[in-house]
């Protein structure tokens, strides 16, 4: 099977969702690779509970789809020596919440033996979970936590927004010789039980690609404000940058996609064109992925602004259950809406 290094542009009418195109590039590896197998919980027949292997057991067997007991870190370990012995192991971490019990495993071994062995020993193995909230399932599941995991060196971190790039940057994932965490947003996977955004169904070429890891893409060009940001914030600022166009604002919105290795200069590009920024992010606002952006055009030059940058980001809360304040400390649109008009309008 031939694999593209940049994803062709879609020219077909065929639409998948997030979840479904997910599940074409690890099926679409499985064939080409024998070596890439997958592990988890719920992984087999009930096809992940986002949806994420969904029909991967019926496909390829209990061999090389194979269902775990709860424990994180026996089978986040049992990846890691595959890893190492030559294999590819997609080992999927229920909730991106759980890293808490398997941390040593993530780490101190799967980050780490890379550094630790010389460069001698490769770690081909990607780690996939589920992270956002949105749906109302409280603290200890509607965490986003990608800035942990990219503050940790030895592990590449990718976080699609749509079903395209879902799929090319699995494929990316699945063939890098390095640990990649692949963190999937449940509101993005296009769910007929949860609600949606449109732009979580796209279309998505029938080919294997690679959409390449460390590369942000500009989702939208404008040229009055920059919003850069990841994963479901996409969505949700494309919906903005609609919006405004009704003001008479013209939004830019930057796609990260990668959080390691991270495009600064796709980022430095756009602020210089529009000589504004707003950061967002379903992480928590202290120590994160929002003031990484920020420093990075302090650092660079700080004069390419011409106001303070924003940020919306979820406050340094616990995430609650009650719908009503999960909504007021998500990065939801009317957040966004009402930072774009206070940078706009200063």
């Amino acid at each position: 099977m031939s694999v593209t290094q940049t994803p062709p542009a879609p020219t077909t009418s065929r639409r998948l969702t997030t979840a479904k195109a997910i599940v074409e590039g690890i099926a679409q590896e499985m064939e080409r690779d024998p070596g890439v197998v997958v592990i988890g919980e719920d992984v087999g027949a009930y096809g992940g509970i986002f949806s994420s292997t969904a029909g991967l057991l019926d496909r390829f067997g209990p061999d090389r789809v194979m269902d775990t007991p709860i424990s994180e870190s026996a089978f986040i370990g049992l990846g890691t020596g595959a890893a190492v012995e030559g294999m590819r192991p997609i080992v999927e971490l229920m909730f991106a919440d759980f890293f808490g019990v398997c941390m040593d495993q993530i780490y101190n071994h799967m980050a780490k033996i890379h550094f630790e062995s010389g460069g001698h020993v490769t770690v081909p193995m990607v780690l996939m979970t589920a992270a956002g909230g949105g749906y109302s399932d409280g603290a200890q599941h509607s965490q986003c936590l990608w800035g942990t995991f990219a503050h940790l060196p030895g592990m590449k971190v990718v976080v699609p927004s749509n079903p395209a790039d879902a799929k090319g940057l699995m494929i990316s994932a699945i063939r890098d010789d390095n640990p990649v965490v692949y963190m999937f947003h449940k509101g993005a996977m296009g769910l007929p039980w949860m609600a949606k955004n449109p732009r979580s169904v796209g279309p998505v070429p029938e080919e294997a690609y690679e959409t390449p890891i460390g590369r942000a893409a500009v989702a939208r060009e404008g040229a009055d404000v920059t919003i850069v940001t990841l994963s479901l914030s996409v969505q949700h600022a494309l919906d903005v940058a609609e919006d405004m166009i009704g003001e008479g604002v013209d939004v830019e919105v930057v796609d990260l996609r990668s959080l390691v290795p991270l495009d600064r200069e796709t980022v430095l590009t756009s602020v210089a064109k529009t000589g504004r920024l707003i950061v967002v992010d379903e992480d928590y606002r202290s120590y994160g992925v929002s003031g990484e952006i920020a420093a990075i055009v302090a650092e660079q030059d700080p004069a390419l602004l011409r106001a303070p940058v924003q940020r919306v980001a979820v406050p340094d809360v616990p995430l609650p259950y009650a719908r009503v304040l999960e909504d007021a400390v998500l990065p939801n649109r009317e957040r966004i809406r009402a930072a774009v008009r206070r940078l706009t309008q200063a």
